[in-house]
């Protein structure tokens, strides 16, 4: 009898660990779709709202700005009250955002939009990534992180498939509005939250580290200087990974790229992303997070003259594949590493937190690149930006801390393979 009970808690256990893994990778990957649409209709977007290509990249800063308000909140409310319920407002809530954002009147409120749209992606990373990974074998960590943050990848390919399928159709029916419908489509995760309700549990060290505020306080104090490295590690990161990604279309079509050849090119890129992410996620689960990431970075720094697009279209469909295989193999390994990094009383605040303070910290990258990018060249600016950004990550990565490995739980148990 007692077998039978232990075969049937490590085969439940085992699904929730799957069904964890899988609503954090959903949950980033539609957040990420609508984020990313935004950066594929900019042109048409700033024609309906008679602004420049700047004024609406100013709008995909503001987003990215306002992302550490949504970390604060439902990271405060993932410690508290757990993980489940406040990923499932969040979803609701950035799903609401972006069919509102379709409905627009004029650029104030579609900007006022998009900052509301931030604080719901700012809250979505945290809380997913904490509740996927608490719920992990350590054994896999790497691997799932790479899956779960390869998401975002995911939902940049499915917004350029958009773009090339739904976009077109929409765009000719209704000329000047097509790009709306565009955010309708963002609704769809609401649907996410009735999946995460049904079927992810609680994770086991969740209720294991459960803190009052005294407490809670305490450890933010404590952790100080860790908190600090991580925002400077992820400063340098999201100056990485949104430097080469959301101003890239408006570089392609600088260069007389259709929207064809822009949205293969965009898919091309993020399957490139899904397989660095898992192919450095499950390297440094052999050889360490920092090497994982270091070797990732030195990479991408040899690929940029190819990635700009400087030479001939055949190197540049190699660069904008390896480009994102490196930058977003380095990303896949940062939920695993920056969550091993956090106190796990925190683990629902401290690492999304940081991240989106990192978000913060390089908000300005579009709106610096399109404003250089319209004074110089799209190719000069981007690529002399995102030169010196690669050399800034390996620096920060090389000198900073590892805890490849460590366990979340309080009491070490044996876990289920995921």
């Amino acid at each position: 009898m007692a077998t039978i009970h232990s075969v049937t808690t490590t085969v439940a256990g085992r699904a929730n660990q799957r069904n964890a893994v899988l609503a954090g990778f959903l949950g980033w990957t539609l957040d990420a779709f609508d984020f990313f649409i935004l950066t594929l209709i900019l042109g048409d977007v700033a024609r309906a709202f008679g602004k420049t290509r700047p004024q609406i990249a100013w709008a995909i800063t503001m987003t990215l700005a306002m992302r550490p308000v949504g970390a604060i909140v439902f990271g405060m409310m993932a410690d508290r009250f757990g993980r489940r319920i406040p990923l499932m407002v969040n979803v609701v809530f950035y799903a609401v955002i972006s069919v509102l954002c379709g409905l627009a009147p004029s650029y104030r409120v579609f900007l006022i939009l998009r900052m509301l749209f931030g604080i719901g992606m700012g809250g979505e990373w945290g809380v997913g990534a904490s509740l996927a990974l608490e719920s992990a074998s350590p054994r896999l960590r790497g691997l799932l992180s790479g899956l779960i943050q390869e998401g975002y990848a995911v939902g940049n390919l499915l917004a350029a498939l958009a773009f090339l399928t739904v976009y077109p159709y929409f765009n000719a029916r209704y000329p000047g509005n097509g790009w709306r419908v565009m955010f309708f489509v963002g609704g769809l995760p609401a649907l996410l939250s009735l999946f995460i309700r049904a079927k992810v549990k609680e994770s086991e060290a969740w209720h294991e580290h459960r803190t009052d505020w005294t407490t809670y306080r305490r450890s933010l104090v404590q952790h100080w200087r860790r908190f600090l490295y991580l925002v400077l590690l992820m400063t340098m990161m999201n100056f990485m990974s949104h430097g080469t990604q959301d101003m890239y279309p408006t570089l392609l079509g600088t260069l007389g790229y259709g929207n064809d050849r822009i949205a293969y090119l965009t898919m091309l890129s993020m399957i490139g992303a899904v397989l660095g992410g898992l192919v450095f996620g499950y390297y440094s689960d052999l050889s360490g997070r920092r090497r994982a990431m270091m070797t990732a970075t030195t990479c991408a720094f040899v690929v940029v003259p190819f990635w700009i697009a400087g030479i001939s279209p055949v190197f540049t469909l190699v660069g904008v594949f390896l480009m994102q295989f490196f930058v977003q193999g380095a990303w896949g390994v940062i939920p695993a590493h920056i969550n091993e990094l956090s106190p796990g009383s925190l683990r629902g605040f401290f690492p999304g937190f940081a991240y989106q303070l990192g978000v913060l910290c390089a908000s300005s990258i579009p709106y610096l690149e399109s404003a250089l990018g319209e004074m110089f060249t799209y190719r000069q600016a981007m690529g002399g930006l995102v030169t010196a950004i690669l050399i800034g990550a390996f620096l920060v990565t090389y000198f900073g801390p590892e805890a490849h490995g460590v366990t979340f739980r309080k009491t070490p148990v044996r876990q289920a393979v995921a």
